[in-house]
């Protein structure tokens, strides 16, 4: 009896004790910050888009927006991933190019229709920067590299450095650990898809091959470096492992896409 006593008051202890603690923390001022970050990430996401859409004519053709959002829709609908956080713009620029923006803004150049053989090599870019908008990679980035505080100042006034912001996500590398995370998040994402992995490591080492008149064009690649490695990091990664694969699009619709981008 007297040991059922002693354990009933350990519990009340630990449990006063739990709560004690829990009403020391500031839940408000958690949920604020939280709220700053993401209006922080909302504002930054606007401005960048707006730089980046004068860099070409914004792509509108029903053909091609559907067949990306078919794409898109596949690889977030098979990951429960919300597809509404994803925001696609498309533009008619040559560069062999996709990036992710702030706050889920995906941006995808005709270019990189145009490089890839098939949908399934599109859906491994794609995937893969859907993993860097789930890993919250890009937020972080831009912390690491410029501070939160320059970002505020940034979205409350200082518009001549959005500029470098824009630059920056577009024209340079996330670090190793990143790029291999996103790679690896993309193969599962590709695998509960039903697509195939390797079709992304093969647009990895077909565009890493020293081809001049091709690497003019290639910004992706220049900015995801390693490619052999990355490439080779997806097959060792899903060794062994059943995929069953589907069409992403029918070749009718992938031939048609592939002409209006030409």
């Amino acid at each position: 009896m007297k040991k059922v006593f002693l354990q009933s008051f350990l519990l009340l202890a630990l449990f006063l004790f739990c709560w004690f603690s829990l009403a020391q923390i500031n839940w408000t001022s958690i949920f604020e910050v939280e709220k700053s970050g993401q209006e922080l990430e909302e504002k930054l996401g606007e401005q960048l888009w707006e730089i980046y859409s004068r860099e070409g004519r914004e792509v509108f053709n029903d053909d091609i927006i559907q067949s990306l959002d078919t794409i898109i829709h596949t690889i977030c609908h098979a990951n429960k991933i919300d597809q509404e956080s994803i925001k696609l713009h498309v533009l008619e620029k040559d560069e062999i190019n996709a990036f992710a923006m702030p706050n889920g803004h995906l941006v995808i150049y005709t270019g990189l229709i145009k490089a890839s053989e098939n949908p399934e090599e599109l859906a491994g870019v794609i995937s893969h920067e859907i993993a860097h908008i789930e890993l919250n990679h890009v937020m972080k980035k831009l912390a690491k590299e410029m501070g939160i505080s320059m970002l505020i100042s940034i979205t409350t006034g200082n518009g001549g450095a959005i500029a470098e912001v824009a630059k920056l996500l577009s024209s340079s590398a996330f670090d190793r650990d990143q790029e291999k995370a996103a790679d690896l998040q993309a193969s599962d994402y590709l695998v509960n898809a039903k697509i195939d992995p390797k079709h992304f490591a093969d647009f990895l080492y077909r565009l890493s091959l020293d081809d001049p008149e091709i690497m003019r064009y290639i910004t992706w690649i220049s900015t995801h470096p390693n490619s052999n490695d990355r490439a080779q990091n997806i097959i060792e990664y899903q060794e062994g492992n059943l995929v069953i694969s589907e069409p992403i699009l029918d070749n009718a619709t992938w031939k048609e896409i592939k002409t209006l981008v030409q």
